[in-house]
């Protein structure tokens, strides 16, 4: 990416829901456009974001339980996680926005949304410097035989989305929030509300996991690490030394280091 590319040639199309619509209809779309954040809109103009994170939340939460999912709305979930740009301005902007922010929303002169620019849509036209090494993180991993109810507590705590599922050793799979909304909006549609307490400890991570997972070595290409992340529209990459869980590479730390 040169000095001269501007935010309209890196922006992908907006992604939106409104405000009044149920999360499980937000969930849909995310699902089925491979979006995530959703821009929230009231009347056409931005009121904020909706992630799969807080959709997996609300869905998991006791104090949600006694509502149908098809009742609990966008709104209620809205979270300001987002920043703006206009289209002309030069895409050099966007790499510390998205350092801060998960989702930059792009604006016409009537501050309606144009467009979007999220890590994804960065990363197709830009390569950070270094080795997979340098850029991995700390991996969060998991049993499968752990309850989704004490995964959902982890990701809270540990403030992490996607954990790698081991078991003696070995990865035999990834699960992530989207793994536990798309869980929880099923669970919550089956099963009634007398029951659900009881039967949620009947659910497990290996019920819900990604498996097999896609890796990357830790002697592999960043930029391949980058094709695999952007065609299979996944957010992170577990890495692996001698076949062995080492680390994790994803959007984010990425981005932090362009």
């Amino acid at each position: 990416m040169n000095e001269k590319t501007l935010v309209k040639d890196v922006m992908s199309r907006p992604v939106t829901i409104a405000k009044s619509a149920p999360i499980t209809e937000a969930l849909d779309k995310m699902l089925s456009e491979g979006a995530d954040p959703l821009i929230v809109t009231n009347n056409g103009v931005v009121t904020g974001t909706i992630s799969r994170k807080a959709i997996a939340e609300t869905l998991g939460s006791k104090k949600t339980s006694s509502l149908p999912p098809t009742k609990i709305h966008v709104v209620n979930r809205t979270d300001d996680d987002f920043t703006s740009v206009y289209s002309d301005e030069e895409a050099q902007i966007l790499i510390p926005l998205l350092q801060r922010y998960k989702i930059v929303v792009v604006l016409d002169e009537e501050h309606k949304p144009v467009g979007k620019v999220d890590a994804t849509d960065l990363l197709k036209v830009m390569v950070p410097e270094g080795s997979i090494e340098n850029l991995m993180q700390n991996p969060h991993s998991i049993n499968p035989g752990e309850r989704v109810v004490h995964l959902r507590r982890r990701m809270i705590d540990e403030n992490s989305a996607k954990f790698v599922v081991t078991e003696e050793g070995n990865i035999v799979g990834v699960v992530t929030e989207t793994d536990v909304a798309k869980s929880m909006k099923e669970f919550r549609e089956t099963v009634g509300e007398k029951h659900q307490e009881q039967q949620v400890r009947n659910l497990y991570v290996s019920d819900i996991m990604t498996s097999p997972a896609l890796t990357m070595d830790i002697n592999g290409d960043v930029a391949n690490a980058i094709d695999l992340i952007v065609s299979k529209n996944i957010s992170s990459l577990p890495v692996i030394k001698d076949g062995k869980l080492v680390g994790i590479v994803s959007k984010e730390s990425l981005i932090v280091a362009l």
